[in-house]
């Protein structure tokens, strides 16, 4: 069972923040802004650290903090960045999940890109559907797998017009949201 930390609640209300501006701004403009991103994958240290000294801890146990952050940020971006190479999600979603592994830290930073990869699979689907793509999308999605596993002599190209782009901000957001409740 996780035990949260002394003034964890900061680091759920700034996280909570970051991902609602991200999602508000994938969703009307489709692009996740760098200044939110990079700010808060450094924020993400200076925050944990700050706590810890702020509850009276040891100067190493807050610099160690600071460190699970950097390992969350960086244990976060682990598979997306497979994800990312092969062109199946963005570099401004790419950079989120850092951020947001840096503010939340190795475990919940993992729980909620997987709450929120859990929502986007649900979601996705439905609009596809809706919008008619479904099938061609889910061909695509198949030789992007494959071609992970193929010599490039043998992968099919998959055309840039045919991919079917998702915005994962707002699937993002209700990971955190998701999280932060199971946790406060």
């Amino acid at each position: 069972m996780y035990e949260p930390l002394p003034h964890q609640h900061v680091v759920f209300i700034v996280a909570i923040a970051v991902a609602a501006l991200a999602a508000l701004s994938d969703w009307r403009r489709g692009e996740i802004p760098n200044w939110l991103t990079y700010g808060a994958l450094a924020a993400g240290p200076v925050l944990h650290v700050g706590r810890m000294l702020a509850a009276h801890n040891s100067v190493e146990s807050a610099v160690a903090e600071g460190g699970y952050s950097l390992l969350g940020a960086l244990v976060a971006v682990i598979v997306p960045a497979m994800l990312y190479r092969q062109g199946a999600i963005g570099g401004g979603d790419l950079k989120l999940l850092a951020a947001l592994g840096a503010l939340l830290q190795t475990t919940l930073g993992i729980e909620a890109e997987m709450y929120g990869f859990f929502a986007a699979a649900l979601f996705a689907p439905a609009r596809l559907a809706y919008e008619g793509k479904l099938v061609v999308t889910v061909k695509n999605s198949i030789t992007i797998l494959v071609n992970m596993f193929l010599p490039k002599s043998k992968q099919r190209h998959v055309e840039e017009t045919a991919l079917s782009w998702f915005r994962l901000g707002p699937p993002l957001f209700f990971g955190v949201l998701l999280t932060v409740y199971l946790h406060w």
